[in-house]
């Protein structure tokens, strides 16, 4: 769990160096409009997203994740700063595809992993702590960016390039990743509201849960539905920036808000995690989503500088409510010998929606004005919280799996 926390801190540092600036580097320097914008950061989700399903599923399959996580983070690592080369939003395009082709090939087998070392009733922690350590590295990354512009603005093109640093740490701590740890069974003891929501289907023998997708239970699916609903109004962060940009905030400010950001981020993840396995998952992510729905509706309002500086920083808490919650929910629905198609699924409907969603707000934002854009992802925000009610019934226990272990 700490080498997982420490790559993914090193890899968002670099990471998270460059996207909070990709906005204006396309725009100002490339020349990109907002549609080109939506494009490259919805192929690039959607891409990671759709490898995460196969991933997840050739993982169970071979029973190892350890050399899925390797390839991914190995490869992210040595694409990224290449951006810093790019001379046409296109080469933009295509090296961010790169970029998440290897987050794709890494994310499901990595969750995976982390489940592993869990309880049932600890995952909201594990995941939690993972999301914090994310953040932190998207902490990291921002004020190393602000400090370097400050003595060289306007010299993105180093900056991306220099962003190779911390991928080496992160090639060394890839190097010491030890084998896979033995899928843990869901442990007897005290039954909490996340324990609750367990699925049955955990005990299924690992034969008869992979023979094919109908191992995992009609609930885990009903969930996806209501999070591809959810998705569909979460276009890229990318469009916040740029809207932080119009409202007058300086450039060189923008790294830093990023970092602002990922400090609620990072501050805010265990503990919802720990909300999450103390109160039930549910209740945690649908007041997520509400945050959310409450950003975009006033970023579909506002009209100044400071009050969407303000909404920005709250933005972050809804990012905290709902990661380590949303896995520990799917690790819950999903049998232990399923898990890595579990997450690859959950990724996929993720990637789908990002997509469908950053291009249609591109497009809205062009021909209808941002405030029209930021209040159709506020609605359907709120939309996929009433959902999300209906369809996940607080501390009920899914179905019993077809084999009828209960």
């Amino acid at each position: 769990m700490w080498l997982l926390g420490g790559i993914s801190l090193l890899t968002d540092t670099a990471s998270e160096a460059i996207y909070p600036l990709l906005p204006i580097f396309l725009t100002q320097t490339l020349g990109a409009r907002a549609f080109a914008l939506g494009l490259v950061e919805g192929v690039a989700e959607a891409t990671a997203s759709l490898l995460k399903v196969a991933s997840g599923v050739l993982s169970d399959r071979s029973r190892t994740r350890r050399p899925w996580v390797r390839a991914g983070y190995g490869l992210s690592t040595l694409v990224r700063p290449l951006i810093g080369l790019a001379a046409a939003w296109p080469h933009v395009l295509v090296l961010r595809f790169a970029d998440r082709v290897g987050k794709g090939v890494r994310g499901a087998p990595r969750d995976a992993m982390l489940a592993a070392v869990a309880d049932d009733d600890a995952r909201g922690r594990v995941f939690g702590f993972h999301r914090a350590m994310d953040h932190a590295g998207a902490v990291i990354g921002p004020l190393l960016a602000t400090i370097f512009l400050w003595q060289a603005p306007g010299q993105y093109r180093t900056l991306f390039l220099l962003t190779i640093v911390p991928g080496l740490g992160v090639l060394a701590l890839l190097w010491r990743l030890p084998a896979d740890q033995p899928d843990r069974l869901p442990r007897a003891g005290r039954v909490t509201p996340a324990a609750r929501e367990t699925s049955s289907a955990d005990r299924v023998a690992p034969a008869a849960a992979r023979r094919a997708w109908g191992g995992l239970p009609g609930r885990y699916y009903a969930l996806l539905a209501v999070l591809l609903v959810f998705t569909l109004g979460n276009s890229s962060d990318a469009f916040l920036l740029l809207r932080l940009t119009d409202l007058g905030v300086a450039p060189a400010a923008i790294p830093l808000l990023w970092a602002l950001l990922h400090v609620v981020k990072a501050t805010t993840s265990v503990a919802g995690g720990l909300a999450a396995d103390r109160w039930g998952r549910r209740g945690v992510i649908v007041a997520g989503w509400l945050v959310y729905a409450l950003v975009y509706a006033g970023f579909a309002r506002v009209g100044g500088a400071l009050p969407a500086v303000g909404l920005f920083v709250v933005y972050g808490l809804y990012f905290g409510l709902t990661e380590g919650a949303e896995k520990a929910l799917v690790a819950d629905l999903a049998p232990t010998a399923l898990r890595g198609t579990a997450f690859g699924l959950y990724y996929g409907v993720l990637g789908v929606g990002a997509l469908l969603a950053s291009v249609v707000f591109g497009l809205a934002w062009e021909r209808l004005g941002p405030h029209a854009a930021f209040a159709l992802g506020a609605a359907l925000a709120l939309a996929a919280a009433g959902l999300l009610l209906a369809v996940v019934p607080a501390g009920a226990r899914p179905a019993a799996s077809p084999e009828g272990v209960a």
